[in-house]
């Protein structure tokens, strides 16, 4: 059975090879690098099965200090919200609601605010784009690349 938990010290190292295997859409992370990134989120869940990582989702408030291009960007049109910086799910496991899941648990955590992401356009991400949609996210704007991220739909809904 699956288990929805913290996304703690353990499980870091799985979440590290998950992350590279999608970082053309999101960007590369390193053992200090998710350490910093954990240090500011509010939110840091995991969807654990037999021990062994599935997915994870990783989120900011408005009130993170967090320093990323994207979340400022959303910040100043959201004064609030519910940042999701990323939300990787296995390949394996992919198509069993997973990141659905973990962001309706961020929802609730995150006492109502409205949702926001950004999804990679170039690369295109076109699975992350139908499940945006089918989630209820629309455009808010689009963010160009700069050295080690991709060209962004900014995106928003109000629930998932």
């Amino acid at each position: 059975p699956m288990d929805l938990r913290p996304l703690d010290a353990p499980l870091r190292p799985q979440a590290l090879a998950l992350n590279a295997g999608v970082e053309a859409w999101t960007s590369p992370l390193d053992a200090d690098a998710l350490d910093r990134l954990l240090g500011v989120a509010s939110f840091a869940e995991a969807a654990v099965e037999d021990g062994r990582l599935l997915g994870f989702l990783v989120g900011m408030t408005e009130g993170s200090a967090y320093w990323g291009r994207n979340f400022l960007w959303l910040r100043e049109r959201l004064p609030r919200m519910a940042y999701v910086d990323r939300v990787i799910v296995a390949p394996e496991a992919r198509g069993r609601g997973l990141a659905a899941a973990l962001y309706a648990r961020f929802a609730a955590a995150s006492g109502g605010r409205p949702l926001a992401c950004e999804v990679a356009t170039d690369p295109p991400n076109p699975g992350s784009e139908a499940f945006h949609a089918r989630l209820g996210f629309t455009e808010l704007g689009r963010a160009e690349p700069w050295p080690g991220h991709p060209a962004v739909f900014l995106l928003r809904a109000q629930r998932p």
